[in-house]
């Protein structure tokens, strides 16, 4: 698969330079411009197209979520800002993920993952309507069936992730970033750098906490404008 192409509009010089070194690090990324002020974008988004923009909300001359409505055919979006209280606009626009700075880069790679996720997707041929309500995991040489439905939470030891069913537990080697290519996103959601819980089972909920199933699930910060969208 060909790199996804990326342009940054963002008007802090350092937020600039870290989505810069963290596209670099990303093999599937690639950088085509940044600009600190909309109103250039869209004299470069005239005669050209990308893939992926980063977007920040509080630029000068016109903000970010003014500039997206004005794309007739916006590329996948994920929003930098400092301010939470835009998430649920931005998601009303239907952007990728909303990322609070400081951004750090495993939360980046997640949403990014979520851009290369949609396009392999959308390359595939058409298949019949989604059926398979299972996962096999490899649990100590073997291949576990789970059941979506089972899933309480997921979380992350190291290079291992421990799943929760309403029947037992189970500890594989894979990441978080695996598993939570495989789960299907209508059905769960990342709430932590180390946690992805089955909405689902969730009980209740404040900005800084979880009740499931008897457990008690931390938000990470750069997480809770994902609640907002529930």
């Amino acid at each position: 698969m060909s790199k996804i192409k990326c342009i940054i509009i963002e008007d802090e010089p350092l937020a600039v330079k870290i989505l810069t070194d963290y596209i670099a690090q990303t093999p599937f990324l690639q950088l085509q411009a940044s600009f600190k002020d909309a109103i250039i974008a869209s004299d470069y988004f005239r005669h050209n197209s990308t893939d992926l923009l980063f977007l920040d909300i509080h630029l000068p001359k016109l903000k970010g979520l003014s500039f997206l409505k004005t794309l007739p055919n916006p590329p996948s979006v994920i929003i930098t800002t400092a301010y939470h209280q835009y998430a649920v606009e931005g998601f009303n626009l239907n952007v990728t993920d909303y990322l609070l700075k400081p951004i750090e880069f495993e939360r980046f790679l997640a949403a990014v993952t979520k851009v290369r996720t949609g396009r392999v997707d959308m390359q595939k041929p058409a298949d019949p309507p989604e059926t398979r309500d299972f996962i096999f995991i490899t649990v100590q040489k073997r291949k576990v069936k789970i059941l979506f439905a089972d899933i309480v939470y997921v979380e992350s030891q190291r290079e291992y992730i421990k799943i929760v069913t309403t029947r037992n537990e189970y500890v594989s080697k894979m990441s978080t970033h695996e598993i939570e290519a495989l789960l299907p996103a209508r059905y769960f959601r990342r709430v932590h750098r180390s946690f992805i819980v089955a909405i689902r089972r969730i009980e209740s909920y404040t900005a800084e906490m979880i009740e499931m199933n008897g457990f008690s699930i931390p938000i990470g910060k750069g997480y809770r404008d994902t609640m907002e969208n529930l």
